[in-house]
């Protein structure tokens, strides 16, 4: 497989002009090319550049060096925070970002041009397939201090969804009380799912010794969804609580929530009756969980 994995990479490489020095006869390598595509229109945060192409910071000083130099971008600071780097197209980048999506267009038509109209279909289905792949096999699932701006965005995010979805809206005020102290070890644990450094999704666990272990706040971004990241989650909380000697956990979910119900069900979680009085439940659910010693098994 890996094997595989890396004639792959090097037959796209090629096949893409990656290694050529002057990306699509512009005179300019395919990581400058990138970063321009990768600037919005009304300028981009670099440390949020930097994340979310995985550059190291002085590789991506000196592209934006070369692209600065060249008239393309300025780089400033930001007028909210001067404390933020900002990195903005002249009218020259966008002029030559339209030439670079033109010929990058040409470059698609003569991969597509050679092809029946069948092996078209097959390309592009394959290449979808491989894109979703690779964006789930990027995302990192961690244990993280529920204080942190990651782990306060993903709770805000979890409030403001159930809020649309649920029947009669949800105020955080008629839920089961949790603090901080409760999603940090050893009394829980709260998962962080990010993707570029940018978090799309989280699920606690409270612990409990042998007791079992309650599952809560489980949610995963719309713009990941159907990569199996919500199983992800539910597997790593699992494993967790089996590390900590719990027996079983469980969990309670509002009948909104039909993808998550499915989840559980085929998880192997089985519906039980009330185990507490949360205001916005619906149906309980409880799995027996093997023995295990290995926090991270799961992730």
């Amino acid at each position: 497989m890996i094997s595989q994995v890396r004639r792959f990479n090097r037959t796209v490489t090629q096949r893409i002009g990656a290694l050529d020095d002057a990306f699509l006869s512009r005179g300019r390598p395919l990581g400058q090319a990138r970063l321009l595509w990768e600037i919005a229109p009304d300028g981009s945060d670099v440390r949020r550049l930097r994340s979310r192409l995985g550059l190291d910071s002085g590789y991506l000083s000196r592209l934006l060096h070369s692209l600065a130099g060249d008239g393309l971008i300025t780089v400033d600071r930001s007028e909210a925070d001067g404390r933020v780097r900002m990195a903005a197209l002249t009218s020259a980048g966008r002029a030559e970002r339209a030439e670079l999506d033109r010929l990058s267009d040409d470059a698609a038509r003569s991969i597509l041009g050679p092809l029946s109209g069948r092996q078209r279909d097959q390309l592009i289905t394959a290449m979808a397939d491989v894109e979703r792949l690779l964006t789930t096999s990027a995302i990192e699932l961690a244990g993280t201090d529920p204080r942190t701006a990651a782990a306060r965005a993903c709770q805000r995010a979890y409030a403001s969804e159930l809020a649309i979805r649920f029947e009669a809206g949800y105020d955080p005020d008629q839920t089961m009380t949790m603090d901080d102290a409760d999603l940090t070890p050893p009394a829980g644990l709260l998962l962080v799912a990010s993707l570029h450094g940018e978090p799309v999704g989280c699920g606690a666990v409270l612990l409990a010794g042998a007791a079992p272990a309650k599952i809560r706040r489980m949610w995963v971004s719309p713009t990941v969804r159907g990569l199996g990241l919500g199983r992800r989650i539910l597997a790593g909380l699992e494993a967790q609580a089996a590390a900590a000697g719990a027996a079983a956990v469980r969990l309670e979910t509002n009948r909104a929530l039909t993808e998550a119900i499915s989840l559980y069900r085929s998880a192997g979680y089985r519906e039980v009756p009330p185990f507490s009085d949360e205001h916005y439940a619906h149906h309980w659910f409880e799995k027996t969980l093997p023995v295990s010693s290995d926090p991270f098994a799961g992730q």
